[in-house]
């Protein structure tokens, strides 16, 4: 062995041993309530990488859509080959500025908070995908107060992740994981329409 690749293995050896101390004095386990904001994309799809590995392993996922409709998508024509483990509900309207109806927008928004209340109270779902939630709460459409409660009533096991842009300050406070999406470049700028596979 060379002196590098002994410099390199020692080094190796005391990073691993911080690790393993560091790994070993994590001993809580609990549901997570999970933020994913910002302005960069990739939020949502995210949220469904989490489900595809819940659903890896046999558990149960329940998914609510706060504003999106129910036009097709690549995911949830994917999702459906988990049959009774996923549960999937599109409860939007479409994009805000589509409905153009604030009070048709918050009975959506309601009607979606009613299945999303369903999944936080049943222990066999394993995670609440709640996609777009921010954006309901952003506008008004739900009671923050009444949804942190939710959250707070669900089983304790029970992992939530709450997606979309301008997380409201206590629900980030209540998390345990939030993370922002940074917009970096974006091909929309460039005149690049929504294409099957990426966006939907």
């Amino acid at each position: 062995m060379s002196e590098e690749e002994a410099r390199h293995r020692e080094k190796m050896a005391r990073r691993k041993a911080v690790q393993d101390a560091e790994v070993a004095s994590k001993t809580i386990e609990k549901g997570l309530l999970i933020v994913h904001t910002g302005p960069g994309k990739g939020k949502s799809t995210a949220a469904f990488g989490l489900a595809l590995r819940m659903l890896g392993h046999g558990r149960r996922v329940g998914v609510v859509q706060f504003i999106k409709g129910a036009w097709g998508t690549g995911e949830r024509d994917a999702f459906a080959a988990f049959g009774d483990l996923i549960a999937w509900h599109s409860m939007g309207e479409g994009f805000t500025w589509e409905t153009q109806d604030r009070a048709r927008d918050v009975a959506a928004a309601g009607r979606a908070w009613e299945k999303a209340r369903a999944f936080l109270a049943d222990p066999q779902v394993a995670l609440v995908v709640l996609d777009e939630l921010n954006i309901a709460l952003r506008y008004d459409y739900l009671a923050l107060d009444a949804v942190l409660a939710g959250f707070a009533a669900r089983p304790a096991m029970q992992h939530v992740v709450v997606t979309g842009r301008n997380a409201k300050p206590a629900l980030i406070e209540a998390a345990d994981l939030v993370t922002e999406f940074g917009a970096v470049k974006h091909h929309f700028a460039a005149g690049v329409k929504a294409q099957q596979g990426i966006e939907f």
